[in-house]
């Protein structure tokens, strides 16, 4: 850790090690405070989000009281990222299409059409109040179907093309999708179920097990077990998620080569899900879902302690505004398409998982590059 003074400004500046440590610090801060304010946990806003979003504001009102400043050095940010999405992509097998069925692909083309409709929107209204388009992506489906994760993933692409403050924007567009979710599901969900007389009849929950094809699959496998963690088995899956990062930074490479633009995890990402799908048509080499859980928790709580904690939050004073504006929109959006798209959904509780943890990062990240390609 270094000490510097900058037109009277002290500035700590951390190494690699040290940034991350302060991530880890950042991430239980933010789970001690969800303990304590009960609301968080309500909302569902993830730990690292409470954390990082604390320690970014303390850090701007340092900087607005001249007091001290910090430089971070983030360069194990990114492969956390990587290593996230490539979870992301092992956990895409095609044996999750069987156990949903033909639901499961309605559902996640239903879902992709809504995030077309949130980059439509988006970029059409950024153009009307005379902003960067890509300010209308990172407040369509960047983060409001892609989440913190996905807007913290893009977000440096954005700034690379010549978006400054994008990975700040976009945080603050995932936090209000987050909080507005929370807040408009549950007034939703109470309208329809007022308007449509519905009645619960008082089954039981088929088990994951139960609504699987009797002793094929896997996945319902992995439900009755739980095997014992083992180094031997920490290191398998740590190694073939490496190895899939290696291959997906060539074939990001390769495509990034040919003129179209994505960001980093694609490659990985796309290697990982094939991979996964090789090992289980080939049974070469058992998968077991909650390693790849853990690992990629793991992995994305690290990264979104890590970019949340080092924002730069004096960014969103000159967009706040017409940023608002177009999440109001996109409040309003997803709203209509709850009340007038998606209809009932007995096996909820699997499909909206399935889709909406796996499948649609995929369609998402292309839809989002779709409209990169367009509008850069």
């Amino acid at each position: 850790m270094e000490l510097s003074s900058f037109e009277t400004l002290l500035t700590i500046r951390l190494d690699m090690i040290q940034t991350t440590a302060l991530g880890a610090l950042v991430l239980f801060l933010g789970y001690f405070v969800k303990r304590r304010w009960s609301l968080l946990d309500r909302l569902n806003i993830p730990a690292p989000v409470v954390g990082g979003l604390i320690f970014a504001t303390l850090a701007l009102i340092f900087r607005l009281t001249h007091l001290v400043s910090f430089d971070f050095d983030i360069a194990l940010q990114t492969p956390f990222m990587i290593a996230f999405f490539t979870t992301v992509g092992l956990t895409a097998s095609f044996s999750l299409l069987k156990v949903g069925g033909p639901q499961v692909v309605l559902f996640w083309g239903i879902a992709s059409v809504l995030a077309f409709l949130q980059d439509g929107v988006g970029v059409l209204m950024s153009k009307l109040l005379g902003v960067h388009p890509f300010l209308g992506l990172i407040t369509g489906s960047v983060t409001m179907t892609g989440g913190h994760g996905t807007g913290l993933a893009f977000g440096p692409l954005f700034e690379k093309m010549g978006m400054n403050g994008a990975t700040t924007l976009a945080v603050a567009a995932a936090t209000f999708g987050l909080v507005s979710g929370g807040l408009i599901g549950g007034p939703i969900g109470t309208y329809l179920i007022q308007k449509k007389k519905l009645r619960s009849r008082f089954q039981p929950l088929p088990t994951l097990a139960g609504i699987a094809p009797e002793g094929k699959d896997q996945l319902a496998e992995e439900e009755k077990s739980s095997p014992e963690i083992s180094a031997y088995e920490i290191l398998k899956y740590l190694t073939i998620i490496l190895a899939c990062m290696w291959v997906g930074s060539l074939l990001s490479g390769w495509i990034e080569s040919q003129g179209i633009t994505l960001p980093a995890y694609i490659g990985a990402m796309l290697v990982a899900a094939l991979v996964r799908n090789f090992f289980d048509l080939t049974k070469l080499v058992p998968i077991s879902q909650g390693y790849i859980d853990v690992l990629g928790s793991v992995a994305l709580n690290l990264f979104l302690a890590m970019a949340l904690m080092s924002l730069r939050l004096w960014e969103l004073l000159e967009l706040a505004l017409p940023m608002l504006i177009i999440l109001c929109l996109q409040v309003m959006l997803m709203a209509a398409f709850a009340l007038w798209v998606t209809g009932p959904a007995p096996r909820a509780f699997l499909v909206i998982p399935i889709v909406g943890a796996f499948f649609i990062d995929f369609t998402n990240a292309l839809i989002i590059t779709f409209f990169i390609n367009i509008v850069k």
